[in-house]
């Protein structure tokens, strides 16, 4: 079995594949000041109450963009499954050119992320993951990374609207009955959901005429269904394209 996880600002999500089936999938908490030992005992926690054979794992494969956590997944990868994981970052192959100015700059989720959504669909193609950040990337239709935009994503926005508007209260984030709010807390998730959606649908189409019109837009992250059910921009939903993207990867490079 094949374990992947993908550290965000926010959350790991960790998948186990046999072969090409995604067996198991979680989200954790990412947290910068857990030791080795602690994220070792809360997935295997996972696994066995998953009933997952921690022994039946025979490698892994981790992205992120929280370079603090590394050392930690890394020495808990080789302590608690005897494994030393392959990381996505330079040196590893990914079978797709990046046309960006410096390469190194692009985060590891986002490269993930265009290269299963271009295995999976074909190009041209834009991708939107809405997580901490909510980045649109831009895949042609020769299976280039072009590059791409990164916009404050919904969950920090809304806690920011919260945190500096003293009358504001914390509300659930949640597509209101009609856009004209009623009250206080109907208006924000108004101004929040729909707002983003018209942001989200502004970009797709910017991106889409500078790619000559016709690209396919995949949308990922915890808050995909949300923005996706009410954009008339995006073709379809995946929120296991960047496990499937580790997964593509690790085969690329398992013979290495």
């Amino acid at each position: 079995m094949l374990v992947v996880l993908d550290v965000g600002n926010t959350n790991i999500v960790l998948g186990v594949f046999k072969g090409k089936n995604l067996v198991r999938s979680w989200r954790i908490s990412t947290n910068k000041d857990k030791t080795a030992d602690e994220y070792g005992l809360q997935i295997s926690m996972l696994f066995d109450y998953s009933g997952v054979n921690c022994r039946e794992v025979k490698a892994m494969i981790i992205s992120s963009v929280v370079p603090t956590v590394m050392s930690a997944l890394e020495s808990m990868s080789i302590k608690y499954f005897g494994i030393r994981p392959l990381v996505v970052g330079p040196g590893v192959k990914t079978a797709m050119p990046i046309r960006y100015d410096n390469p190194r700059e692009v985060g590891a989720d986002r490269i993930v992320n265009a290269i299963a959504a271009y295995e999976l669909y074909g190009g041209p193609l834009i991708v939107v993951d809405f997580g901490t950040a909510t980045t649109f990337d831009a895949i042609s239709g020769d299976g280039a990374y072009l590059g791409g935009a990164i916009a404050p994503g919904i969950g920090i926005s809304t806690e920011a609207l919260y945190t500096k508007a003293a009358k504001l209260p914390r509300i659930e984030l949640s597509k209101p009955k009609t856009v004209i709010g009623k009250n206080t807390v109907t208006s924000m998730q108004s101004g929040i959901v729909y707002g983003f959606v018209g942001q989200t649908d502004g970009i797709i189409s910017r991106m889409k005429k500078e790619m000559g019109g016709k690209a396919y837009v995949v949308a990922t992250g915890g808050l995909a269904e949300l923005i996706s059910n009410e954009s008339g921009m995006i073709d379809t939903i995946n929120s296991n394209l960047t496990l499937e993207g580790l997964r593509i990867i690790y085969e690329r490079n398992k013979g290495d």
